[in-house]
């Protein structure tokens, strides 16, 4: 009894072991991802993507806005199944990139971090203070229910967490997975020219890459355009945003943020969305897949590819000292694979090699004050703590977004 017992415990382990070896052994030789993004920043006063602010913009964003004072930018990802700590490889380009032959693949090390509480027992005692103010839809007024409030003093984690649920992206894409190879680097970081095209064939090699690494990208998954975006109108009033329709663009989406004082020494945050559902907005700043496109226009999370503006309602910013616009045209999505997939793939199909390329347009412009694409200009307005009678600056509404 005791001998079958054991042969049917080694049975059950020997199955196991091939079942997980069988399961690390499955998925395609090699992944590749690349991510596009073009970025302008319409600071009336400023041109371009506003230099030295640009990047001060990039940076405070946290990369949201794509790239600082840069209009376009790229980034690469390789994932090579049978080499985890990553290769050194190469990505052949399209003369059109104006970028030379190919660009440097380096693995990405891990990041030994100790973490350490450096938070004081006064800062955790200490209650936030303020509100959270959400606003949402296209339109001149306000609609009913509306704002969504969060009170910050009463910490109600259970309201917190679904208070910030949001929706978002998650189209797999460039992610900087430790061991996987990816491009700009300490080595190769060399800028993406302002007319740079992604068209053209392309080729990735290196160690357990396979050598048929190889496609074509075509107009409709290039860069977008830069976004033209532009305001008219005070946040005493209703602010008209407009924006030039962009060939191959998907769908857009408008976010705004702003803050005002409060009591007790607090703020409010202010945020407004073109959503017609109640959405902070920021988690939908970034690249979404083609099904995601889909579900979002179905349920008027985000505005159809012929919208070419929209209206915030009248006074939800009127009383902040500054506000920034933002907004997001989704691009196409390519999806290649050797060999390419069956229209009925069954479950078990699995290819060698696959290769994504997303897309996406970002802009930013202030509210309060007018703007257009053909020359911008600063006006005064009514709008935020303008003491003295000074129209309002770029700098004064960032102090008064970021409380500095």
């Amino acid at each position: 009894m005791m001998l079958i017992k054991t042969r049917l415990t080694l049975g059950i382990l020997m199955s196991t072991a091939a079942i997980a070896a069988h399961a690390q052994s499955r998925g395609p030789a090699a992944q590749y991802w690349i991510d596009l993004s073009t970025t302008n920043m319409s600071i009336p006063g400023m041109s371009g993507s506003g230099g030295m602010f640009g990047s001060m913009m990039g940076g405070a964003m946290g990369g949201a806005m794509g790239g600082g004072a840069r209009s376009k930018t790229m980034e690469t990802e390789l994932h090579v199944r049978a080499k985890p700590a990553g290769v050194e490889g190469t990505h052949a380009i399209p003369s059109g990139m104006n970028m030379g032959d190919s660009l440097l693949l380096v693995p990405i090390k891990p990041v030994q971090t100790g973490r350490t509480d450096t938070t004081s027992s006064r800062e955790r005692e200490e209650q936030p203070k303020g509100r959270i103010l959400v606003y949402w839809g296209c339109g001149e007024t306000v609609r009913p229910g509306q704002p969504k409030v969060l009170d910050l003093a009463k910490q109600n984690y259970g309201e917190f967490t679904q208070f910030f649920s949001s929706r978002g992206g998650f189209s797999k894409g460039v992610q900087h997975k430790p061991g996987d190879s990816y491009w700009p680097n300490e080595r190769d970081n060399k800028q993406v020219p302002d007319g740079a095209s992604l068209q053209g064939a392309h080729a990735v090699s290196g160690e357990g890459v396979p050598a048929s690494l190889k496609f074509s990208v075509g107009a409709a998954n290039d860069f977008l355009p830069k976004a033209q975006l532009s305001t008219r109108g005070v946040p005493s009033d209703s602010v008209k945003a407009e924006w030039q329709s962009m060939d191959n663009a998907k769908a857009y989406f408008l976010h705004a943020q702003g803050a005002t004082k409060s009591g007790d020494n607090g703020s409010d945050m202010i945020f407004w969305s073109s959503s017609e559902k109640p959405d902070m907005g920021w988690s939908m700043m970034t690249y979404l897949s083609p099904s995601q496109i889909t579900s979002y226009l179905q349920q008027k999370v985000i505005l159809q590819p012929s919208t070419t503006n929209c209206a915030i309602p009248k006074g939800i910013f009127e009383k902040a000292q500054g506000a920034m616009l933002n907004m997001i045209a989704y691009g196409p999505e390519l999806n290649v694979s050797h060999p390419p997939r069956p229209a009925k793939a069954p479950a078990s199909w699995q290819p060698e090699w696959t290769a994504r390329v997303r897309v996406k347009s970002t802009g930013m412009t202030m509210l309060g004050m007018e703007s257009d694409t053909g020359g911008n200009r600063g006006e005064s307005s009514e709008s935020g703590d303008n003491s003295g009678g000074n129209a309002p600056t770029p700098l004064n509404i960032l102090k008064g977004i970021f409380g500095r």
